[in-house]
């Protein structure tokens, strides 16, 4: 097993934490101590605003409402659906313009060198009331040049199987990466290119086409990606014509669902998962390879201009009520202690069902993603994206 598979990330994301149980399991202390929001507005900035570049489905409209209520800051909200889109406004910008943003836990090898990032006043941030595997994860991987910590969580998820359960039974009740590639569902399929293609090379191991372990081994050097990659790309591209949608934000994901006539496809948790929720045919499964996780975080731009605003804004997030309430309409998981005791049946019943028996601990976390990587991986799936 590679390094990069038994780094840091790999310890603070390891199975036992990321069992729902356990992630929560301090929250009827902690919830507790969590004060209403009508009655904690003295607590926070009393007005102002705050501008947020982020992920396009994390800030559900009533989180935004109760948020202002209890503090009088007015929200500016820019979404997302990549990391990618987060950097080039970062970089083009330089650091101006957003009070907070939302990389994702393996990116910290390319934010470090950018130096578009501040460092946390920790001690404005009540860090111990979120799962402390997940909070290691700033002091591990975010902590550039000995300043300090540039990262927080804020909502972890999954990559992995959504279907139609109206159109699609997977073989054996399990899923597989392979079913989005697979004839059988030819022109009904869905998937986002980087992620659907190192998770192809997931299920290429499965079959014998790559060799077991040959999609972490390929984070350590440009010379183990390359060829990796290169056999990756050539039966991707070889099997293109069954994908029907390329897609790049949770909008997308749900769209394809529901009104492009997709049957099965690669998916984060939540867009599907919300579906679900809704009463729609929809829903979503670790498969049989293991989902890919990760965890958004919160990080300050250096031209962030309304601080307090930033920090009564964390203040916030981190109460188990409001980030429970969050979780019934966006439909990941909070690494708030105590959250899921202020989410509906829905949230606890489509855990459940998306990660049965052994899945969590099946989980693939993201490894740290070096600029190297990043780069030649764009060049493999532009490749693809033009066949």
């Amino acid at each position: 097993m590679s390094k990069s598979k038994t780094s840091a990330l790999k310890t603070a994301l390891a199975a036992k934490e990321f069992n729902r149980r356990s992630i929560l399991k301090a929250g009827a202390a902690g919830a507790a101590a969590f004060a209403a929001p009508g009655l904690v507005s003295s607590a926070y900035a009393a007005s102002g605003e705050l501008n947020i570049l982020m992920w396009s489905d994390y800030l559900p409209d009533t989180f935004v409402k109760s948020f202002k209520k209890a503090t009088g800051i007015t929200i500016n909200f820019t979404g997302i659906g990549s990391n990618e889109e987060i950097i080039n406004k970062m970089k083009a910008n330089k650091g101006q313009g957003f009070d907070l943003c939302s990389p994702t836990n393996n990116q910290g090898l390319e934010w470090g060198p950018l130096q578009l990032l501040q460092p946390f006043d920790m001690s404005k941030i009540s860090i111990d009331k979120v799962n402390p595997a997940m909070a290691a994860i700033g002091t591990k991987d975010w902590t550039f040049d000995g300043k300090g910590v540039h990262w927080v969580p804020h909502i972890w998820g999954t990559e992995g199987v959504a279907w139609r359960t109206d159109k699609y039974v997977p073989e054996g009740g399990v899923p597989s990466y392979g079913a989005i590639w697979d004839e059988a569902n030819s022109g009904k399929t869905m998937l986002r290119p980087h992620s659907g293609m190192l998770c192809a090379g997931l299920y290429m191991e499965t079959i014998g086409e790559l060799d077991k372990g040959a999609m972490w081994k390929a984070y350590e050097s440009e010379a183990t990606m390359r060829p990796t990659w290169q056999k990756v790309t050539d039966w991707c591209m070889a099997r293109k014509k069954h994908v029907k949608l390329l897609w790049n934000d949770a909008d997308s994901q749900k769209n394809g669902l529901l009104k492009e006539g997709i049957t099965v496809g690669q998916a984060w948790d939540g867009p599907p998962l919300s579906l679900k929720t809704a009463g729609e045919p929809v829903t979503y499964q670790a498969p049989k390879e293991g989902a890919m996780a990760w965890v958004d975080g919160i990080a300050m731009p250096i031209g962030a201009k309304n601080v307090d605003q930033a920090y009564a804004f964390l203040k916030y997030a981190y109460e188990a009520a409001p980030a429970g309430e969050a979780i019934n309409h966006h439909g990941y998981n909070s690494p708030v202690l105590g959250a899921d005791k202020f989410a509906n049946a829905n949230y606890k019943k489509n855990f459940s069902e998306a990660y049965p028996g052994d899945a969590l601990a099946n989980l693939n976390p993201w490894p740290p993603q070096a600029p190297w990587y990043a780069k030649i991986r764009t060049e493999y799936v532009n490749k693809f994206k033009s066949a």
